[in-house]
């Protein structure tokens, strides 16, 4: 999230730590008087409301009359980072969920460790792998290994480059959605697996690990980053979710813009009753098979 806003030659600006009387910036003229920025132009509604609460500038042209962007988070989503007023109570609150996530995990893979040593035993009867284990962009921008059964046949990576290369309209699905409706390195086990979300059972030893949550953005590979331009904070602000807000909205039915601004709003609208709600809503979603694929 950021502020794009061309400053005139006269002074350049600098930040204030008094956002309470100045909004949060302050020009020096050089000669030891300030005044107050009464006028932003913001990419998003959501970018003024914050701007209140805005301590620092973190980067600043420095040339007269330049464009340059202002990272301007809203406080709910930084509050990590102590500079709103709202950081001790949502610290206690990511704790919580934090607490909640490997407590939660733990019990389900106790319960679901018989199912998931019978898929293991199935998988492994082509010669291959039962685990799938691919880089995906965390927290922080830091990469991890997302766990997941492996659903597509030992040379799948051969087999998608002979497909797009001979395939133009499988070439545009997968350059707009990074999916294929009829993908053929999917295996026949592998398709009930994906349409049952079964293959992503093994993501609950990520969320034990701290990698991932139980709810929260999907996790993208680095090739995706760019789909979320300057949004790309949002995401990489929390941990990615084994569900979240795109899988109960239809997942491969919507649009990866759609994917976009259901993972930003879910950032900038989180709390702990969201989080429960978006498991409540991922049963039904599962059993359903919603938007699966």
């Amino acid at each position: 999230m950021s502020i794009l806003k061309r400053f005139p030659a006269a002074a350049p600006w600098t930040s204030s730590r008094d956002a309470a009387s100045d909004g949060g910036f302050r020009r020096d003229d050089g000669r030891g008087r300030s005044g107050s920025l009464d006028a932003i132009e913001a990419e998003d509604p959501a970018v003024q409301a914050a701007s209140g609460s805005v301590a620092s500038i973190t980067a600043i042209g420095e040339q007269p009359g330049q464009d340059f962007r202002i990272p301007l988070p809203d406080p709910r989503w930084t509050a990590t980072g102590g500079s709103s007023d709202f950081g001790p109570v949502l610290n206690l609150a990511r704790c919580t969920k934090m607490v909640f996530d490997i407590a939660a995990a733990i019990c389900a893979l106790i319960i679901f460790s018989p199912l998931m040593i019978a898929i293991a035993i199935l998988i492994r009867a082509d010669g291959g792998k039962a685990f799938y284990v691919h880089k995906r962009i965390g927290r922080g921008g830091r990469q991890f290994g997302c766990l997941k059964f492996r659903t597509m046949v030992v040379d799948a990576e051969r087999r998608l480059q002979d497909l797009l290369a001979s395939d133009a309209a499988a070439a545009r699905e997968w350059a707009e959605t990074r999916k294929l409706t009829r993908d053929p390195r999917v295996t026949s086990l592998g398709l009930f697996l994906r349409s049952s979300s079964l293959d992503e059972l093994p993501q609950l030893l990520n969320v034990i690990s701290g990698s991932m949550s139980l709810v929260g953005p999907r996790p993208i590979v680095a090739d995706e980053a760019p789909r979320y331009g300057d949004h790309i904070a949002e995401y990489q602000a929390v941990r990615p979710g084994m569900t979240g807000l795109w899988q109960v909205s239809g997942r491969s039915d919507t649009t990866y813009a759609r994917r976009v601004q259901l993972d930003r709003w879910y950032v900038m609208h989180w709390t702990l009753l969201l989080d429960f709600s978006i498991l409540l809503r991922t049963i039904p979603a599962v059993f359903l098979r919603r938007g699966a694929g």
